[in-house]
């Protein structure tokens, strides 16, 4: 079993690195490097999200035909497994065995976490960002690192940018976990209109913390990761 992880807003394929020790055992486990960033900051920044989804659906493809697999994405991240996902359905391709979404509402519903960072000028940005937490200081601190950073998270954040264009939802028949922290500014039907996406079972967790509860409850949410995976792998050996 094959284990995707996509990258937040401004993050790289490391941001991860510190879930590895507590996943079970026997997941292979795949963190994407999206342009712009780690080893590939040298590439230049995506125009828009098709070309992300179309970049990132180029490096799995080979391993999705042939072993079972799971996505999971936290903000941004929780957009692209939204998205690829849908790709590669449109593909007539073996679909996730299940998406853990993490930290975002689901598609195309309003609601009041509508901001358009991106737009703002560069102190504005970086004083939201910093409340928004997840991203160190540090990088705000030192102009060597601004220069290189504030431009990709600029460009992250235009991509993350909600799209309400497509009105027309397309269930994926897969399972979903999602994950919530409890002083998010989503509304309920942003947090519950995650079912309306799956033609299969849709879980809900909510944690104490604003929108990266997930640094602080790693072992909490990878428990509930390696739970899902554990009772999955079941049924299908089952069936």
């Amino acid at each position: 079993m094959k284990l995707f992880f996509f990258p937040y807003a401004g993050g790289s394929s490391m941001v991860y690195n510190s879930w590895k020790p507590f996943l079970l055992p026997g997941l292979e486990i795949k963190t994407i490097e999206l342009a712009g960033r780690g080893k590939r900051i040298h590439e230049p920044f995506y125009d828009n999200f098709d070309q992300l989804i179309q970049d990132v659906f180029s490096m799995i493809e080979s391993e999705i035909i042939s072993d079972d697999y799971i996505f999971f994405g936290h903000s941004m991240g929780a957009k692209i497994a939204y998205e690829l996902a849908q790709a590669i359905l449109s593909k007539g391709l073996p679909l996730p065995e299940h998406i853990f979404f993490s930290g975002r509402g689901a598609p195309y519903i309003t609601g009041n976490d509508e901001k358009e960072y991106h737009k703002l000028p560069d102190e504005e940005f970086k004083e939201k960002v910093l409340n928004l937490g997840g991203t160190p200081k540090e990088f705000f601190e030192h102009p060597e690192l601004l220069e290189v950073f504030l431009p990709l998270l600029k460009n992250d954040f235009r991509l993350a940018a909600r799209d309400y264009s497509k009105k027309e939802i397309n269930p994926l028949p897969c399972k979903f976990t999602v994950f919530i922290g409890k002083n998010e500014e989503l509304t309920p039907a942003q947090i519950d209109g995650w079912k309306n996406y799956t033609s299969e079972n849709c879980t809900i967790y909510y944690f104490n913390g604003g929108h990266f509860f997930i640094n602080e409850k790693v072992q909490e949410i990878v428990q509930i990761i390696n739970s899902t995976i554990q009772i999955n792998t079941v049924k299908t050996n089952y069936k």
